[in-house]
């Protein structure tokens, strides 16, 4: 499955959204890092919304929307980070803009291409299902290398 779920993400306009957070942010340390997570919180459910706006409509986010609704109710959410753990791409709005000091992160990128993350099934408010998250290193082909990492939640309902 974590191959799937890879290739899946591996599309090329997800892979330019990776690639462009990766030049991005390349010379940010953590405190600037800080600063874009407090900024794109700070934005989260108001109107003043540019940071979340131009991801939310890039080309990337719209492939993964679409990849959800071809799941057939499977998959809930995706969320690809580049390689400092900051959204490059979401197919719906996340709480915060870094996920680089959260296991999803943390245990996929960083270790390596074959890395995977399988969190513990929750219970979402939110959507008020039962979620689990699986994440792995999303490596591009062309390169053969890590460039950053993708989050599959799944409705974990939706398997049995």
């Amino acid at each position: 499955m974590r191959s799937q779920l890879a290739t899946l993400a591996a599309t090329p306009d997800v892979l330019a959204a990776v690639a462009a957070g990766n030049n991005r942010h390349a010379a940010m340390d953590e405190a600037a890092i800080l600063v874009a997570d407090a900024e794109w919180r700070a934005e989260v459910g108001t109107t003043n919304d540019g940071m979340i706006t131009a991801m939310t409509e890039s080309p990337a986010s719209a492939a993964l929307r679409a990849m959800v609704e071809a799941s057939n109710g499977q998959i809930t959410e995706i969320i690809v980070m580049d390689n400092k753990g900051m959204n490059a791409a979401i197919s719906a709005v996340t709480s915060d803009y870094w996920q680089g000091d959260e296991a999803k992160f943390q245990e996929t990128y960083p270790k390596g291409a074959a890395a995977i993350h399988v969190a513990e099934i929750e219970f979402d408010e939110s959507s008020q299902i039962y979620q689990q998250q699986i994440s792995v290193t999303l490596v591009d082909p062309a390169l053969g290398q890590p460039v950053g990492a993708v989050t599959f939640g799944l409705d974990a309902g939706a398997f049995y």
